[in-house]
């Protein structure tokens, strides 16, 4: 019979219920993360249409490649993958496009985090058909150590020169302009002028429509979980409900004005009963 050993580092990295330190240690990238200017870790990686992709055969290539980190229950990957896809319908002749599927953000009845590499990989060929992905989907290996290596946040993609290394880097997956801005420079022969992208509000924003079709990838338990743990965002998850004639990728901002409001109006009728 299979067993797999339980180590407790991987059992930090796998996450069942995430936290509010948890969330907050994605919102930053510490200065030893990689970043522009460095080689990315060597790697070898299943793909869920049984290739592999290796750092050896990226640099027999001789192609730029576009690493993604993301997974199914993830919001950030959720609302990248439009952008992701239309990217790559424009650059992917000239630049190899790889999504690695990591563990789930936000695991829940249906999608549960992975204890093993089959259940990842199940994950992994969910995701690609979810998102209609046309590039390849990779899988880390299920104690994280791709994702681990490169900073385990939930979604951020990395542009490689075909020696490995970082020319750019987006904290966040779903800020597509400032990454199709980066494809455009490598592919014209430059450096991107920009080489390390946060814009943190912004990636949040527009998550915040994309929510609900993650947990309900994820299942029963992701949006519990999210309440307990970041009680704002799952408020802004629910708002956006009331702006569901809008597309998903344009109701975070008007959820946030709604929330301003609110907020502004709980503490005048707070401060007026104090009067």
């Amino acid at each position: 019979m299979h067993t797999t050993t339980q180590t407790p580092e991987r059992e930090r990295y796998l996450l069942d219920h995430p936290t509010m330190t948890d969330i907050l240690r994605d919102l930053r990238i510490p200065k030893t993360d990689p970043g522009a200017g460095d080689h990315a870790p060597s790697f070898d990686l299943p793909t869920t249409d049984g290739g592999r992709i290796t750092s050896e055969s990226i640099r027999r290539e001789g192609k730029p490649v576009l690493l993604v980190f993301g997974s199914l229950t993830c919001p950030v990957t959720e609302s990248a993958a439009g952008g992701l896809n239309d990217l790559h319908a424009r650059y992917g002749d000239r630049v190899r496009f790889v999504m690695v599927n990591v563990r789930e953000a936000h695991p829940g009845s249906t999608t549960g985090q992975p204890r093993d590499a089959e259940q990842k990989r199940a994950n992994a060929i969910a995701l690609r058909a979810h998102h209609r992905f046309a590039f390849e989907v990779a899988v880390d290996d299920i104690e994280g150590t791709l994702h681990r290596a490169f900073g385990p946040r939930p979604s951020s993609a990395y542009l490689l020169d075909p020696s490995g290394e970082i020319l750019f880097r987006a904290h966040w997956s779903n800020t597509t302009d400032a990454i199709g801005n980066a494809l455009e420079s490598i592919v014209s022969g430059t450096r991107p002028a920009r080489t390390d992208v946060h814009q943190t509000l912004r990636a949040m924003s527009a998550m915040t429509g994309h929510a609900d079709a993650a947990f309900e990838a994820a299942g029963r338990g992701a949006m519990l979980d999210t309440w307990k743990a970041a009680p704002p965002f799952a408020a802004m998850i629910v708002m956006s409900r009331m702006f569901s004639f809008l597309p998903r990728g344009r109701r975070g901002a008007p959820t946030i004005l709604a929330m301003v409001v609110l907020v502004v109006a709980a503490v005048w009728l707070f401060l007026a009963a104090a009067a």
